[in-house]
């Protein structure tokens, strides 16, 4: 990573997901035409989440970091935050990315989520 700060990065890669659904997902009605890009603005929007809570808990001491981790690591701090991050996971990273779920209701919920998610540890990085 460059040493861009990265609260800003992480709404860069949301700004990113954005965009990439409303120049590329074609969407129709309520749905977007093409999953390929609801899962590339899913990937993107959830790696904004992993980049925001990877400045508030720094590096894992072994291993790679899984859902698991982030999970235990925000059980202890604030558990809204915790169902925040359940809730991006589910719909950013499952429904999107892996499934390229095309409502664009999940689409919306999701990146709202992760808005959340951000503007969480932005409020806490001088704490965390």
């Amino acid at each position: 990573m460059t040493d861009k700060n990265p609260i800003s990065e992480a709404k860069r890669y949301l700004d990113n997901a954005r965009t990439i659904l409303k120049e590329k997902g074609n969407k129709e009605n309520r749905f977007y035409r093409d999953p390929k890009y609801v899962k590339m603005a899913g990937h993107t929007a959830y790696a904004g989440v992993l980049l925001a809570l990877d400045a508030c808990f720094g590096d894992k001491t072994k291993g790679r970091k899984d859902v698991g981790w982030y999970k235990e690591q925000l059980s202890g701090m604030d558990k809204t935050a915790l169902k925040n991050f359940i809730s991006a996971y589910d719909l950013l990273h499952v429904a999107m990315s892996y499934d390229g779920n095309t409502d664009s209701d999940i689409a919306k919920l999701g990146l709202t989520r992760a808005d959340e998610i951000i503007l969480w540890v932005e409020q806490r990085t001088v704490t965390c």
